[in-house]
């Protein structure tokens, strides 16, 4: 009986170690040290990279391609063919409008002779007239309509971009092709409402690409479009790329715009803050829950103006289980 109880008396006491061991263990945590460095106050933007001077190709009549120019990469002047849509419609149409204009003026050469003469009525004449006079007009304008079915590069420069193929129908407004400068390129933006009044020409631009990822690349703003959509609620900004850029035609950036520097910064990891709160470790392993003030913030890290200093740790990222005195194991 006697050990009955030894043994029950010692598994009561391990019951009970083991609990205060779980109640009062310091709770493992991440830290990162409050620094010094640049803050910046940056716009987000995302953006495609465009031509500075370049034009989209268009039907001016829908119809189906039956000739491509095989040209794309190639640099073009003003005024080559790139499509030919069929026209064999209008062709029959042309052909016959010319052979009644051909009797039409045979007709009026006739009637004319016969009024000079005095055989013939001025009202025959002025009939013969006004067939030729109709039909000239109807060729004028299906040949006009035959010049519109040869899609020719609005302006010189290099064909960037080839996408209507032989048997496919031209639709109308349906871009076939892109006709550009392939230098200077720019960025085309869209920046929020709320960011525009800080934004100007001239200010950098920090530029972020998927096909270039560990390369630093800039921009400078250039001009921004006076009139805003109303829908998105944006406004277009072109921003200057830079003869050398890597950046190709049609690739897709990320665009962060700074509108102000601040060199020499206290800074904390941005998941650090719970709202203006740092979870701060003092040198004892405890916790100290401190309010702090808040400068320039940005994705990775916040500006501290009050409330820290370099060189002490913080909780990163913060933990909402946390209470203040806490005690905590850095890891």
């Amino acid at each position: 009986m006697t050990r009955r109880l030894f043994w029950l008396a010692l598994a009561v006491l391990a019951a009970v170690a083991g609990w205060w061991w779980w109640t009062v263990r310091p709770l493992p945590v991440t830290v990162a040290a409050i620094a010094r460095g640049q803050a910046a106050e940056i716009v987000y933007a995302t953006g495609v990279v465009e031509p500075a001077r370049w034009a989209e190709v268009t039907p001016l009549r829908r119809g189906r391609i039956i000739e491509t120019c095989r040209c794309e990469g190639h640099t073009v002047a003003e005024g080559t063919l790139l499509f030919r849509l069929d026209g064999s419609e209008l062709r029959a149409r042309l052909n016959e409008y010319e052979a009644r204009l051909d009797f039409a003026e045979k007709e009026l050469s006739r009637a004319e002779d016969l009024l000079a003469r005095r055989v013939g009525t001025r009202e025959t004449y002025e009939q013969a007239l006004a067939d030729v006079s109709e039909l000239r007009a109807s060729v004028a304008a299906t040949r006009s309509q035959l010049s519109e079915l040869e899609i020719r590069a609005p302006m010189a420069g290099q064909v960037l971009r080839i996408d209507g193929e032989v048997g496919e129908v031209a639709e109308l407004g349906e871009a076939l092709a892109w006709v550009g400068q392939p230098k200077p390129l720019l960025v085309v933006a869209e920046v929020n409402e709320e960011d525009i009044p800080r934004v100007d020409s001239g200010q950098r631009a920090l530029i972020k690409a998927d096909a270039f990822p560990n390369r630093p690349l800039e921009a400078e703003v250039s001009t921004i479009t006076p009139k805003g959509d109303p829908v998105l609620k944006t406004y277009r900004v072109r921003l200057a790329l830079p003869e050398d850029t890597p950046l190709r035609i049609g690739m897709s950036v990320d665009v962060n715009i700074i509108i102000r520097v601040v060199p020499d910064a206290v800074l904390a990891p941005a998941p650090a803050l719970i709202g203006d709160m740092l979870q701060v470790v003092g040198a004892d392993g405890r916790i100290a829950l401190r309010p702090v003030t808040l400068g320039l913030r940005g994705a990775e890290k916040i500006q501290i103006t009050k409330g820290a200093e370099p060189g002490e740790r913080v909780v990163s990222p913060a933990r909402d289980d946390l209470r203040d005195g806490e005690r905590v194991e850095a890891r």
